[in-house]
């Protein structure tokens, strides 16, 4: 019987959807399955209309274990 994974990692996903807008997802999971499938839930709850992916790609993950663990997330630049 294989040993069941106890630590959890901190994901950073990104989503692209067929109308063209990219989406990051951050998301705390025990394995690669369990992030998708949560970051995929998070994105049905954010959207008022359920959105189409065309692509979700893990971008980093990190072990929850340490302390200030956490993500910068570029979003768009204001105009002056």
């Amino acid at each position: 019987m294989a040993e069941e994974q106890t630590e959890s990692y901190l994901y950073k996903l990104e989503a692209v959807l067929e109308d063209g807008r990219l989406m990051t997802v951050i998301v705390v999971a025990k394995t690669d399955e369990r992030a998708f499938s949560s970051a995929e839930n998070n994105l049905l709850r954010h959207t008022i209309a359920p959105p189409k992916i065309k692509e979700l790609s893990l971008v980093e993950k990190k072990p929850l274990g340490r302390q200030g663990v956490g993500y910068v997330v570029e979003t768009s630049r204001f105009s002056q």
